[in-house]
């Protein structure tokens, strides 16, 4: 079963949702998906959700009992994390992920590890204080003087940076050798072009409305050698 929504989706896992995070969201999406016992959550602030998608192992039985059945989405397969589960079935013009950090460090790593398996979902994971997101073959975004701009790497990538403090015409990234921490926007437009998948890219809470109206802009999922033909070789 797969869940098609023409507006943009919170998804809401079990972890640490922060009320700065859950507000940010609110700005952007009014309806909410609870992956296995985010439907908890979501149930705590009196919004029940939309659907319920997961192994269903962590949601409480009076979540099962307040929530209409034809919403539980139950997958029973254990391939995959539950948030990788709630990705493979919800479209939606945006996704805004949020309870997917900050508590059990493989939870977290998990998340990271969905975003790239699904790059063509327009996901952002919300966090505590950062926003992170699968860097598109090319994403131009507007950002403040000093915002920090992190590149981190879950596969070999090159990567060409325009308007950041140190940019690059191309940047061999590898999570075993090269990372790209802290960085900093001179205010203005920052392109980002990556000659293929597999590389996240870390803001802070401040850039997350630029990243939306970027993402919107953007080709997720372009063929292997898109960015290459743009000058990233």
């Amino acid at each position: 079963m797969s869940l098609k929504y023409k507006e943009p989706v919170g998804l809401v896992g079990g972890g640490p949702v922060g009320e700065s995070a859950f507000e940010l969201s609110q700005r952007h999406v009014k309806l909410f998906v609870g992956v296995d016992g985010g439907g908890d959550a979501l149930l705590r602030r009196n919004m029940p959700p939309e659907a319920v998608i997961g192994d269903m192992d962590s949601l409480s039985e009076a979540a099962r009992a307040a929530i209409p059945a034809d919403r539980l989405i139950a997958v029973a397969e254990q391939d995959s994390t539950d948030f990788e589960k709630a990705l493979e079935r919800l479209e939606a013009p945006l996704i805004l992920a949020l309870g997917f950090t900050g508590a059990r460090l493989d939870h977290e790593l998990a998340a990271f590890h969905g975003l790239v398996r699904f790059p063509q979902r327009p996901v952002i994971v919300i966090g505590a204080e950062d926003i992170v997101l699968h860097l598109p073959a090319e994403l131009t975004l507007d950002l403040s003087a000093g915002t920090r701009v992190s590149l981190f790497p879950l596969d070999a990538v090159r990567v060409a940076i325009e308007g950041l403090e140190w940019s690059f015409e191309a940047l061999d990234l590898h999570p075993a050798r090269k990372i790209g921490t802290s960085n900093r926007a001179l205010g203005g437009p920052v392109r980002l072009r990556a000659n293929g998948p597999g590389c996240l890219l870390l803001l802070p809470h401040s850039a997350l409305e630029p990243v939306i109206a970027a993402l919107a802009q953007s080709d997720l999922h372009s063929p292997p050698g898109r960015a290459g033909a743009m000058g990233v070789t």
